[in-house]
């Protein structure tokens, strides 16, 4: 049984397709990731600008590569790599979002009303994703940036252990909502690694919760002008205001650009 999304034009939207990915095979298996992405792009070839994903169970890659100027709502819960390697497009999910959201991506915007779990942000080399709620491990790994282009994530309340591991550049801000003020709205091994990039806490952040590489520092005039321009995104997309109580924010950034210099053998290095 050939399982297929059905895609329907909503009249006078102005280029606004609905794709309802709640159908499922004669097993009960939701469709298939490439069978949906197909009928995204498919759309997107036929002149779609905006695209409403219905009943989104779990499908993976959506969006991913996308570089049309092209907005994307999903009701429901995509699955890994959403966004992943994007470059231009709006996606906004109306409820929570699996692993490494913004896999790689270079530009466009992910809005996430829910929660987003591990590694979001992993490699974004510009773009940003504004998360409403809370996040897992390891996000914003291997952030970078470039010349003007530099990537940017938000976590409305926790993020978990090595936020900001290896980081090489961009932005990180955890915003701690809903954490209570005796806790740490992030874990341990922050940093680890980092040699470029930024990131700031609303909340408790001890030494001991510092990777390698990562050292505390004083908020500068420049750090609340980089996070008054988050939080200003943030409350415009989630109607909702967010506290600029300076005095509670924590800045991380690393020690050094060659935080591994002499660390290693050279011996075991190819000429």
């Amino acid at each position: 049984m050939n399982c297929e999304p059905a895609i329907r034009t909503a009249a006078g939207n102005g280029g606004e397709v609905t794709i309802d990915a709640s159908g499922r095979d004669e097993w009960g298996r939701p469709i298939d990731q490439r069978t949906l992405n197909e009928g995204i792009r498919r759309a997107v070839r036929e002149g779609a600008e905006r695209i409403i994903l219905e009943g989104v169970m779990g499908q993976r890659y959506i969006a991913s590569a996308a570089s049309s100027k092209l907005y994307i709502g999903i009701k429901g819960t995509p699955g890994n790599d959403l966004g992943a390697f994007m470059d231009g497009p709006t996606i906004e999910v109306f409820g929570n979002a699996q692993d490494m959201t913004g896999n790689t991506m270079s530009s466009g915007r992910i809005v996430i009303h829910g929660n987003a779990w591990d590694v979001t942000g992993l490699a974004a080399r510009g773009g940003r994703i504004l998360v409403k709620g809370s996040s897992g491990y390891r996000v914003g790994i291997h952030m970078k940036a470039f010349g003007q282009s530099s990537p940017s994530v938000v976590i409305g309340g926790r993020a978990g252990d090595y936020l900001g591991e290896y980081m090489a550049g961009g932005t990180v801000l955890v915003l701690g909502n809903g954490v209570p003020e005796d806790e740490s709205p992030v874990g341990t091994f922050i940093g680890a690694g980092m040699h470029g990039g930024t990131i700031y806490v609303r909340g408790r952040v001890d030494e001991h919760q510092l990777g390698t590489c990562a050292q505390l520092c004083p908020l500068e005039e420049k750090d609340r002008e980089a996070i008054e321009d988050l939080l200003s995104d943030f409350e415009r997309s989630f109607g909702i205001t967010a506290e600029r109580d300076w005095g509670a924010y924590a800045k991380i950034a690393p020690r050094s650009s060659r935080p591994f210099r002499g660390r290693f053998d050279p011996t075991m290095v190819w000429p």
